[in-house]
């Protein structure tokens, strides 16, 4: 499998827009006046980041363009930008244990039950793609398990201030990636029968990537999820809590890869064919749900990155 590294992580580089006070104006609002007026605040906001974002509606038109097969029109850049509004919108509620309001449909339900029936943690290895909220509330719930986040520091940060925001008594478990303790506190977490959340459609810049096909061009994608999972022995199900609408969600899981009996030999050529796996996955959900992936900058290599060896 060839591999390379992109330019830069573009998504480090791209400005934080997100806004604490306005954060927490959003939680008052939602949870006194309701889901409905929270709603149509989003509207504005939506509208805002079309006019004002212009990098961001870049980065939704060349990947809408891709996903759709079609040039986009200015209202499905703006679809694109309120699904993704709407899903944080409903973290407020996901994360008060306000399930009453949503109508979620679960798949792959027994194959979580089977997977953790031997009495171990796995690895649940998603995208920003829906609402990883929505599946982690409803997994813990159907499967009767904890599960914890493990992202880079930056992102822990800020997902532990917006979840404090939102609910101090939330009681969410993050992990932050690149330090000496981190794989410790992963490795605990699964001992103890967690499932381990990873988004593995991003990684740092100096992170080995795989190229890999998705959505007709080679795109750069993180091998370290991958690595991970497969020194640690784990089984991977590949996860997605897809927006559908309305206050409709889809939660799906499905098996990616089982490293429990891995042969030190075998697992580079098992770690290739879980990525080859993660990303026709993802691609084909990107096609059937194409306003729910949220990457707002450019996903593809650019020309000219330099390779570099896994």
């Amino acid at each position: 499998m060839q591999t390379s590294k992109p330019a830069d992580a573009a998504w480090q580089h791209r400005p934080e827009r997100s806004n604490m006070t306005m954060l927490r104006i959003m939680t008052w609002i939602s949870l006194r006046l309701g889901r409905s007026a929270g709603r149509i605040v989003l509207h504005g906001i939506a509208a805002y980041f079309l006019a004002f974002a212009p990098a961001s509606r870049a980065a939704s038109r060349a990947y809408l363009t891709r996903a759709l097969g079609r040039a986009p029109r200015t209202v499905d850049i703006y679809r694109h930008i309120f699904v993704f509004a709407a899903t944080i919108h409903d973290r407020v509620y996901l994360l008060n244990n306000r399930f009453d309001l949503f109508d979620i449909e679960v798949e792959g339900d027994a194959l979580m039950r089977g997977t953790l029936a031997p009495g171990g943690g796995l690895f649940l290895i998603g995208a920003h793609l829906g609402s990883f909220e929505v599946m982690r509330a409803l997994g813990r719930e159907k499967a009767g398990a904890p599960v914890a986040m493990a992202m880079y520091e930056e992102n822990a940060k800020k997902l532990n201030s917006m979840l404090a925001a939102i609910n101090p008594q939330a009681g969410q478990e993050v992990i932050g990636l690149g330090h000496i303790d981190s794989m410790l506190k992963i490795s605990a977490a699964l001992d103890r029968g967690a499932m381990v959340g990873v988004l593995a459609d991003r990684g740092l810049g100096g992170d080995a990537y795989a190229s890999l096909p998705f959505l007709g061009a080679e795109a750069p994608f993180p091998r370290g999820p991958f690595r991970m999972a497969a020194l640690m022995r784990r089984p991977v199900v590949f996860m997605t809590g897809l927006y559908l609408g309305g206050n409709r969600y889809r939660i799906r899981f499905e098996q990616l890869a089982d490293f429990t009996d891995m042969a030190r030999g075998q697992r580079e050529a098992a770690i290739d064919a879980a990525m080859a796996r993660y990303a026709a996955l993802l691609d084909a959900h990107c096609r059937a749900y194409p306003y729910n992936w949220f990457n707002f900058f450019d996903f593809w290599r650019p020309a000219g990155a330099a390779k570099d060896s896994a």
